[in-house]
């Protein structure tokens, strides 16, 4: 039997910042894509750019200060 359950945004999210590592187990690639809401990816995606980019710009900043 199958669940036809969507998985929670916080499930999605796990899943956009392992996947920024390339770091995704097997089992994941069978069972996500029947579960993976895409408004959730697409959301997710753009929440985990936006703390890369930043995260990214303070380093910069810490560093041409010092």
């Amino acid at each position: 039997m199958e669940s036809n359950k969507q998985a929670s945004f916080l499930y999605s999210l796990k899943a956009v910042i392992w996947s920024f590592f390339g770091l995704r187990r097997k089992s994941d690639f069978d069972s996500d894509e029947a579960k993976l809401n895409p408004l959730h990816i697409i959301i997710a995606a753009l929440i985990a750019v936006a703390c890369f980019i930043g995260t990214l710009i303070t380093i910069v900043k810490y560093v041409v200060l010092k």
